[in-house]
């Protein structure tokens, strides 16, 4: 994967999510939390794991929220 950085939104009514992909280690970050800490139940972190999972990419991207 290149070096860039991939920006992506999602909205559903008045709120609205960003997303920022970039080559790395793995590390998923939600409102500059740790995925682990930001969603204490494993079904919920296993749900946003999920897309990264399919296209085997989990261990190479870092994501931001």
């Amino acid at each position: 994967m290149a070096a860039t950085q991939y920006y992506g939104t999602g909205r559903r009514k008045s709120s609205s999510a960003r997303v920022f992909l970039r080559t790395g280690s793995g590390n998923i970050t939600v409102n500059n939390q740790p995925i682990d800490q930001y969603f204490a139940r494993e079904t919920a972190r296993m749900v946003i794991r999920q897309p990264l999972n399919s296209i085997s990419l989990t261990d190479k991207v870092d994501c931001d929220v």
